[in-house]
């Protein structure tokens, strides 16, 4: 028994806390009940009560259970049917617990399982109510950082509402602060997985059009980071093109952006898009502002010469052509073409100089008598100076510029960072410090994310860490 509530059962779990299904022995009604129990700060006592792992996380304890509080405060003040409503918040065994309606149903998740590859219409069914949901959070100053299939909750109706806003922050004031690094690998944005990463709207915009590439495609989507290296988002999109629509395809991929600028900044304007309204302003468009979401089949974009093409456009074009990377092979030809033309050039002009020296009259002057003649210094071998930075990035010597010489042996040596001191970026990698400022919430995993042992987390080890997680 907790109060008048008695436990039946677990409906889920997860970093911050668990969900009960419990009876009102009140109102003799079923009622679902969150507790407070973030997994990396605290534990279970043997009476039941909830203590922090140590005095050292008391601190953070205390501050996300007053955020948990500010939480059930927060959707206390929704009145909305698409989001889950708080009905009572009280704190026992040492932590807090909010006790919300309980609804019957399946998540989006066990409803993808049972019946994969949803209409259009059925999925826009779902989608739109959620998103004005989402609407009135991120109205309030909040934002959700959590959405997922699993988080989507169909009712026996059909009624969706938005669950789990266990990892929500108030996003207004820039003020904020993490408890835990809290994301989905594949529905979690870029910006997510570092604690000073610039989330908003967008942060929540992304989550939602990976729930509809999840529909789309029948599979999680790719994990954030391992798109930086090699994504296939839009090849997987344009695989699902028989079956749905390009204005909800080129919706997704828009929403999907990995940089955050390039994505929608609103839901509002996401679902405009998802709507098939074409943006205000697409008629023209300045570099101050912010680019258009992609359309195959809009009218042609007129682009003044002060703006720039966009990553959305850029991915439309790419869908459209289904040769993603033909442009990178032009650029590398144009690229050789024009070495070859400067080598040749090269060789013209050396040859040249070389007939006139050859022509030329050598004229030697004779010392006067009594002059001493400098003996010859024996010319020494140029050495090469250690490459300290990218050695794309470092400039070719001038012609007629003095030759490097040799230090002398008293000469002082400096030396470049070691990759070991702490705050020093490396220059292919994160250490262990600056690791954690970075990725807080991965900085317990940093010898296993650090496969070869050395110091340093390198982006190949961080992917190759996400797929094993995976």
């Amino acid at each position: 028994m907790l109060l008048e509530y008695r436990l039946e059962s677990v409906l889920g779990a997860g970093g911050f806390g668990m969900t009960y299904l419990g009876r009102d022995t009140h109102l003799e009604k079923h009622v679902a009940i969150k507790e407070y129990l973030p997994v990396e700060l605290a534990v279970r006592a043997l009476d039941g009560s909830i203590v922090p792992v140590s005095t050292d996380h008391q601190y953070n304890y205390q501050w996300g259970l007053e955020r948990f509080i500010q939480e059930a405060r927060t959707l206390a003040k929704f009145s909305h049917p698409n989001i889950v409503r708080v009905n009572r918040y009280f704190e026992a065994n040492g932590t807090g617990y909010m006790v919300m309606d309980y609804e019957k149903g399946e998540s989006l998740n066990q409803m993808l399982k049972r019946a994969p590859f949803p209409d259009e219409a059925a999925l826009k069914a779902i989608l739109m109510p959620l998103l004005e949901g989402l609407e009135a959070v991120h109205a309030a100053g909040f934002l959700h950082r959590d959405i997922k299939p699993s988080n989507i909750f169909i009712r026996e109706n059909g009624n969706p509402v938005l669950l789990d806003f266990g990892a929500a922050r108030q996003a207004v004031g820039g003020a904020t602060r993490s408890l835990t690094s809290v994301l989905t690998p594949g529905y979690a944005p870029l910006e997510q997985y570092a604690s000073d990463g610039h989330q908003g709207p967008w942060s929540d915009v992304y989550a939602m059009s990976g729930v509809l590439y999840r529909a789309l495609v029948n599979e999680n989507p790719p994990d954030a980071v391992s798109r930086m290296r090699d994504d296939t988002v839009l090849q997987a999109l344009e695989a699902a093109r028989g079956r749905y629509g390009s204005g909800l395809i080129n919706a997704i991929a828009w929403g999907m952006a990995l940089d955050e600028k390039r994505r929608p900044q609103s839901v509002a304007e996401w679902k405009g898009r998802l709507l098939g309204a074409a943006p205000a302003g697409a008629a023209t468009r300045t570099a101050a502002a912010r680019p258009a979401a992609p359309s195959i089949h809009a009218a042609p974009t007129v682009i003044t010469p002060r703006s720039a093409p966009s990553i959305a456009d850029e991915q439309t074009h790419r869908l459209a052509r289904g040769t993603p990377r033909r442009s990178k092979w032009r650029l590398a030809g144009i690229g050789l073409a024009l070495l070859a033309v400067v080598g040749v050039a090269a060789m013209i002009v050396s040859k040249r100089a070389a007939d006139r020296a050859a022509h030329e009259p050598v004229v030697r002057s004779t010392p006067p008598a009594g002059a001493v003649t400098p003996k010859p210094v024996a010319e020494q071998p140029l050495r090469q100076r250690p490459v300290t930075g990218d050695a794309r990035t470092m400039a070719p010597a001038r012609e007629g510029s003095p030759p490097l010489r040799a230090p002398s042996p008293g000469a002082a040596r400096t030396e470049s960072p070691r990759v070991g001191e702490a705050g020093t970026e490396r220059p292919h990698g994160l250490g262990r410090e600056e690791f954690g400022r970075k990725f807080p919430g991965l900085a317990a995993h940093f010898d296993q994310i650090d496969a070869n042992h050395d110091g340093i987390v390198t982006r190949e080890e961080m992917v190759a860490f996400r797929e094993r997680q995976a």
